[in-house]
């Protein structure tokens, strides 16, 4: 796949996700996130791929927001299409992933950066990241599903003081608020995510699937998170994954998953 703004690399099962605009603060603009999207969706499809990572390049930042430049000019209908194109082709591509995607912030991330690193299933940030939604101090609010995810993370009132506010946070105060899940030091960021990484990996890729979309399902509009939560339990019943996970304990061997 010929990539301008992502740097991709898969090495044992890990697919490296790095978005590669350094010079602009790996600001979002259209073509990141239409390749964002080729590379995620195509994932899905590729058996060496266990897990993502994603993470940006350089040491300042992870995503330090949507690249202004683009959309400075646009009314009302042009501002529609682009929130909704980037949450269905992106972001709602991301959390629904049925296999797990960290987000490794390396640095500033900030609105549509921030909302990149919410939609992965995990988030483990730098000491010396900051992150903030400053969206209200542009005459905007964030439009990639930033006030959903951040109310579900850290709270209804948590989430509107720091989304009116558009105050950056310390990785420190992300973390005792839920935001993040860990805060490492800078060296070592990746070896963090990479060990979570395995050991979710080393499980049944069946029931982490299933575990996502029942998750995922309290969150939907419409659906009944328990009933979800009841059919993805039934259905791993039908899974060689089960089998197999079964035999091994009574066996008292280690599980070769097969993710069927």
């Amino acid at each position: 796949m010929d990539l301008n703004n992502l740097l991709v690399e898969i090495r044992d099962r890990i697919l490296y996700v790095t978005i590669n605009r350094e010079n602009k603060l790996n600001a979002l603009n259209k073509l990141t996130l239409a390749e964002l999207h080729d590379v995620i969706t195509q994932s899905f499809q590729d058996d060496s791929v266990g897990g993502i990572i994603i993470c940006g390049a350089g040491a300042k930042a992870f995503v330090a927001g949507a690249d202004i430049s683009e959309f400075a000019d646009f009314n009302a209908d042009e501002a529609r299409e682009l929130a909704r194109e980037g949450q269905t082709k992106v972001f709602d591509v991301i959390q629904n992933s049925e296999k797990p995607i960290i987000a490794a912030i390396n640095g500033f991330a900030l609105g549509g950066g921030l909302e990149l690193a919410m939609a992965c299933h995990i988030r483990i940030a730098s000491s010396t990241a900051k992150m903030g939604l400053p969206e209200v101090s542009l005459g905007l609010i964030p439009g990639y599903g930033g006030t959903q995810r951040l109310s579900q993370l850290i709270g209804r009132g948590r989430a509107l003081e720091m989304i009116l506010k558009a105050d950056m946070i310390s990785a420190e105060e992300a973390y005792r608020t839920g935001l993040v899940n860990h805060v490492v030091e800078p060296d070592n960021l990746i070896a963090k995510s990479e060990e979570i990484l395995n050991k979710i990996m080393s499980r049944s890729p069946f029931a982490v699937g299933s575990a996502i979309r029942a998750v995922n399902a309290a969150y939907i509009e419409g659906e009944n998170g328990f009933e979800a939560e009841i059919t993805e339990f039934s259905n791993c019943f039908g899974s060689e994954d089960f089998k197999e996970g079964v035999s091994a304990f009574l066996e008292k061997r280690p599980a070769k998953f097969k993710g069927k």
